[in-house]
């Protein structure tokens, strides 16, 4: 817990190829979801820092894998936002090639942390994903942001709703809100099982 709670956490490098990836001496965490879901501010929380990660009103302004590094041993990886339109094909490509690289050869790849906006339905990009994952048998942790933004009691409808169509259960995801701080602590505890 310690390694989360001391702020000591500072950015690394940007990758824009897998010839430029660090040296795989610490665990990873990658964190994926859509454009402006809500990725930075969520890594921003987590470390209790205020504008580590840069949060952009640009969809699809991330396109590169950032490396935070946290205490003395841990990466936290910011994957580019999927999903945004107006990024020309090309740079998808390129982009899905690397993360599919990173991803699937990575031996310092502990965790995907999946992020998912709670108000909505689960989408095809989403879901393919997270099957994908899956299949490759990557650990993969799904974290249902923005629960601030619904009564108590949709939360927990819609939680369950997209629980149903992940096919998962209710351990193998957290209901987060970068805004409060809530279920914070949940997500440390699941993401701890990862590093070490």
């Amino acid at each position: 817990m310690a390694l989360w709670q001391d702020g000591e956490a500072s950015f690394v490098k940007s990758v824009f190829n897998t010839g430029q990836l660090p040296v795989a001496e610490y665990a990873e965490i990658a964190f994926a979801g859509r454009s402006n879901v809500g990725k930075s501010s969520l890594i921003n929380k987590l470390l209790n820092r205020k504008d580590l990660v840069k949060v952009s009103a640009v969809p699809g302004k991330t396109q590169s894998l950032n490396f935070f590094l946290v205490g003395q041993g841990l990466y936290l990886v910011d994957l580019p936002g999927y999903g945004f339109a107006k990024v020309p094909r090309r740079i998808k490509n390129d982009w899905k090639g690397l993360i599919s690289s990173y991803i699937l050869n990575r031996q310092s790849l502990t965790c995907v942390v999946v992020i998912i906006d709670i108000r909505h339905e689960v989408k095809a990009l989403d879901l393919e994903l997270v099957t994908w994952l899956k299949n490759e048998h990557v650990p993969l942790l799904l974290v249902y942001t923005k629960q601030d933004k619904l009564t108590a009691n949709k939360r927990l409808h819609q939680a369950a709703l997209l629980d149903a169509g992940f096919g998962i259960t209710r351990e193998e995801r957290v209901l987060f809100s970068a805004k409060t701080g809530e279920g914070k602590e949940n997500l440390i505890s699941k993401l701890e099982k990862y590093v070490g």
